[in-house]
């Protein structure tokens, strides 16, 4: 898998130990210098996130061709994905340590967990998560997955700061009951924390991850509870999006293909 379009980008599954130790480069940019986080696993001397599901994983890297992978620079955007089968076969997914993923096992569904999502600082806001969003969908549907799911975070554990973001995703894009997971205990942080006729759309929208708001744009709903993670100092909110359920607006959208103009 394998498009570039400006001229400076590929899009591509890693494919060497470079490409992977370039993607953990950049997880530690992002999420240890930048956020605070750590875990067992963590080389705080070659400045390398990684963590034992690494070795198992699809990691979806953009490259910026103008960087020195010799430096582990050229990696500037990543997805780690773990389907459903392959998560069997090692015994869990990721998300199994926040969240009581029984409901989506159950459904019997193919599934694809997206986690360790970051751009680097300097793609932000551009066409790094566009590209990404395209290559994702060519995997999905080469995979045959119906149902996408992971976490994604807000910075920082005191959820009274986060309240109006959290009870407006409770409120409005609760997942059906049957699709379900709860935030298991003891990190489990409710998200019903300021009544629906209180909530003011804009407050609640301004505070949101950007990540959050493209899956929501995209039909996405969220599991019960958030889970605070003080390893890497975030509160963190099960997303999925099945898609037999999007909306033939979003489901075009996320099938397109990205053109250059």
């Amino acid at each position: 898998m394998t498009r570039a379009d400006p001229a400076f980008f590929q899009i591509r599954l890693a494919t060497d130990p470079q490409d992977l130790r370039a993607a953990q480069r950049l997880r530690y940019r992002v999420f240890v210098e930048e956020l605070g986080g750590t875990g067992p696993l963590v080389d705080h001397d070659a400045r390398l996130e990684r963590d034992e599901f690494d070795p198992v994983v699809d990691h979806l890297c953009l490259i910026d061709t103008r960087r020195d992978p010799a430096a582990l620079d050229h990696v500037v955007g990543v997805y780690r994905l773990l389907r459903s089968d392959v998560a069997a076969r090692f015994g869990r997914f990721y998300c199994d340590g926040e969240y009581d993923l029984a409901p989506l096992r159950d459904s019997r569904r193919p599934l694809l967990e997206l986690g360790r999502s970051c751009v680097d600082a300097d793609h932000r806001g551009g066409a790094a998560m566009f590209l990404m969003w395209n290559a994702l969908a060519d995997y999905v549907l080469d995979h045959g997955i119906q149902i996408l799911f992971g976490v994604a975070s807000f910075h920082g554990t005191d959820a009274s700061l986060l309240a109006p973001s959290l009870s407006w995703l409770h409120h409005h894009h609760l997942a059906p009951e049957a699709l379900r997971p709860r935030a298991r205990a003891p990190g489990f942080q409710t998200m019903d924390l300021i009544a629906p006729e209180r909530l003011d759309r804009r407050e609640a929208m301004v505070a949101m991850p950007a990540l959050i708001k493209a899956y929501l744009r995209l039909g996405g709903q969220v599991g019960l509870g958030a889970f605070t993670d003080h390893a890497f100092n975030t509160t963190d909110v099960f997303l999925l999006m099945d898609t037999a359920a999007m909306s033939a607006k979003h489901k075009q959208f996320y099938e397109s293909r990205w053109q250059p103009s």
